[in-house]
């Protein structure tokens, strides 16, 4: 275990710093968090307090708090994300090792360090690594109550899943349906007492999650940052809207394009919706590696343990009182497992399906939430199959292993020109592996050996379908660490054949706009203005470089490069103003802030559809003396169906992105001050009108 966790922790910290702020628009709000407790609990995007970012704050706080102790730089910000990480390998190890053993909750942690987008994540400063932290210690807490039935841990669990909510709102409840079922159905304690605890960590859940909601309904909107995300300055809406039901409808307001809106197919710009989605170029190499072997395994396991319950039952019968009495504590046993296969099992396949066909944003990094149900249940399967021995086992075993390392070549061949040995050698041996499983048993049922004792052969075996089977995530993970990213859309691993941004697929970052489902070009570039005038051309140009290097899709939605003297200029004067510049979205807000330190005020927020602030508080603010710059960067975003002219509706359009909202903001501007160009971006000085 301590070097499962030590080769975790290197692995998660190794070239760490290449990354950078990784996602600036989150890193941002970070810095500002470390220079304003109202902007630390409001998770806003700058110390001034302008907007918050369109999630709630809970994943910004560790890292606030790092940059307050340790000073603003890619390690304060990160290095608490990578302990996550290393946390979470952790407690699935230990939730997984109780009741099936140390060797399934290494191979379960094994797995999961070694899913490309767990090492991703863990590396990234996004809220996806908290909230998959939170999900695991909230499942182990539900597993403990279903062991003893003691309330306490439900109620854990309800803290884990409030605190979930704090960190990417209904996400974090996704899973919360399949593990009430079965507590309710398989919990060691009466009916009526079952739905009682299951109030109790209810109650829990929205205490914890409910506190910082409230506060921030009833805190009054003029003295607080407005909600980034939403439409009408709402967490509520935020929640259950932009955040919530639009992901699964695709009908997100003021979103950069829902399913349906970009392209062409049931998944619109954020790809094919259906059941071999997460097998696709863009997913596949993400989090598929392992997913049709835990599959396998699920089943598998289930049904082996629901015939030993019978065979148990028959021994009950006719056994003697000492007998009975070991048929009965197998038979609890076995149904302790087959509760935590239905747990693990039930979260993964709640999650996959709803995966597999929402419509809305989805991005690549979201599969980091499906590795820890996948490592769980092939640790808890590949144990229990095991140590169970006889033909049908092993051959579930043998067959597991030939599939994992098939599926391995198909996804290792999706680029061809990126370790091309690899994949063959993967195959070849795995299938040997296969096959070695298979001699051994019939080589031990033909000399009347018993079928549960392994034999070196089957060990050796066993051992090679394991290290053939993680061979490849493991080159994509090393892929990973050794490559900077950076951006608001990263993948894990090489360019892959058919993919967003791969050859031969649908070019989203940096080319022309192209979807697999049709053609489909963004006249004027992306929110920011960062491709302004070239069709197609996104924030980051081609792949996105982090630190100077590549990182594959690594620059979608990234901000602007500032140099020396657009820094010196806004850092001139700048404690005279509220804030030191404007612009249009967070991303490039966030690059002018990270460089300088001082509040830069994203209108619009993330994509620059928000109405905040209208044009009339800006104006307001223009005359106080609050700004001191204007930043233009092109056009203020793209146009979509149902948006105005010039605006950054994304989907539907915003209402803040007509002429009233950024766009309104940004003729205003231009029309009224002069214009210097610094470093090749236009500043209007708001301080000198025309």
């Amino acid at each position: 275990m301590v070097a499962l966790l030590l080769a975790t922790a290197v692995l998660y910290l190794w070239n760490l710093s290449a990354n950078g702020y990784a996602n600036q628009f989150y890193s941002a709000a970070v810095q500002a968090g470390s220079e304003s407790w109202k902007a630390f609990f409001f998770g806003s995007s700058d110390a001034a307090n302008a907007i918050t970012v369109d999630k709630p704050p809970a994943a910004l706080w560790p890292m606030a708090l790092s940059v307050r102790l340790f000073g603003l730089g890619s390690w304060a910000i990160l290095v608490p994300e990578a302990l996550m990480g290393v946390a979470t390998v952790g407690v699935l190890y230990a939730a997984v090792r109780r009741r099936f053993g140390a060797a399934a909750g290494l191979l379960a942690g094994g797995v999961l360090a070694l899913t490309p987008v767990a090492a991703l994540m863990f590396r990234f400063n996004n809220p996806d690594a908290l909230l998959c932290l939170l999900m695991v210690c909230a499942v182990a807490a539900v597993l403990r109550a279903l062991a003893d039935g003691r309330t306490k841990w439900l109620v854990l669990a309800g803290l884990c899943f409030g605190l979930g909510f704090l960190t990417k709102t209904l996400q974090a409840w996704l899973i919360l349906p399949p593990l009430a079922v079965v507590y309710a159905c398989c919990a060691p304690v009466a009916l009526r007492r079952r739905f009682g605890q299951l109030l109790l960590g209810g109650l829990a859940m929205v205490v914890s999650g409910g506190w910082w909601v409230a506060a921030v309904e009833l805190w009054p909107a003029s003295s607080r940052p407005y909600i980034g995300g939403s439409q009408h300055n709402s967490f509520l809406e935020l929640t259950f809207g932009y955040n919530g039901f639009g992901r699964i409808t695709g009908d997100e307001t003021g979103s950069v394009g829902g399913g349906g809106r970009l392209g062409g197919g049931g998944g619109g710009g954020w790809g094919e919706t259906g059941i071999t989605r997460l097998f696709s170029s863009d997913m596949g190499g993400q989090i598929s590696w392992l997913l049709p072997a835990a599959l396998i395994l699920l089943v598998a396991a289930v049904c082996v343990l629901w015939r030993a319950r019978r065979t148990v039952a028959a021994e009950q019968a006719v056994g003697t009182e000492q007998a009975e009495q070991a048929a009965q504590a197998m038979q609890a046993e076995q149904a302790g497992q087959r509760a935590e296969f239905l747990v693990w099992g039930g979260a993964l396949l709640m999650t996959f399906v709803t995966f597999s066909f929402m419509s809305g944003i989805f991005h690549q990094y979201y599969n980091i939430a499906l590795a820890p149900y996948v490592a769980a249940l092939v640790g808890m399967g590949a144990t229990v199959l095991w140590r169970r021995g006889g033909p049908l086992a092993s051959a579930v075993l043998a067959g597991t292993a030939a599939v994992t390392v098939g599926w391995s070549y198909v996804l290792l061949n999706r680029s061809p020109n990126w370790l091309p040995w690899l994949r063959w050698t993967v195959l070849v041996l795995g299938l040997l592996a296969a096959l070695g499983l298979l001699a051994a048993l019939w080589g031990r049922a033909a000399a009347g050996t018993p079928s549960r004792t392994p034999s070196r052969l089957a060990a050796a075996a066993a051992g090679l379908a394991v290290v053939t089977a993680l061979a490849g995530p493991l080159a994509y993970v090393l892929d990973t660490v050794e490559t900077a990213k950076g951006g608001s859309i990263i993948t894990a691993g090489p360019q892959v054949k058919g993919a967003f941004g791969g050859p031969g697929g649908g070019r989203f970052p940096g080319g022309t706009g192209r979807f697999k489902g049709g053609p489909r070009v963004f006249p004027g570039g992306m929110p920011g203005g960062m491709g302004g005038g070239r069709p197609g051309r996104m924030p980051g140009g081609t792949g996105g470089k982090a630190g100077g290097r590549t990182g594959g899709m690594g620059g979608l939605l990234n901000g602007a490069k500032v140099g020396a003297e657009a820094q010196a200029l806004l850092e001139k004067n700048a404690g005279d103003y509220t804030w030191a510049a404007a612009t249009i979205a967070s991303q490039n807000a966030a690059s002018y802030q990270l460089a300088t330190r001082k509040p830069v005020m994203a209108i619009g927020g993330f994509n620059g559809s928000d109405p905040s602030p209208t044009l009339a508080r800006f104006k307001k603010y223009v005359a106080d003396g609050k700004i001191h710059y204007f930043i233009a960067g092109g056009r203020s975003g793209f146009r979509g169906p149902g948006g105005p002219e010039g605006g950054t509706g994304g989907g539907r359009g915003g209402p803040g992105s007509g002429k009233g909202g950024s766009s309104g903001i940004t003729s205003w501007v231009e029309k009224t001050f002069k214009k210097i160009t610094v470093g090749g971006a236009p500043f209007y000085d708001l301080t000198q009108r025309r």
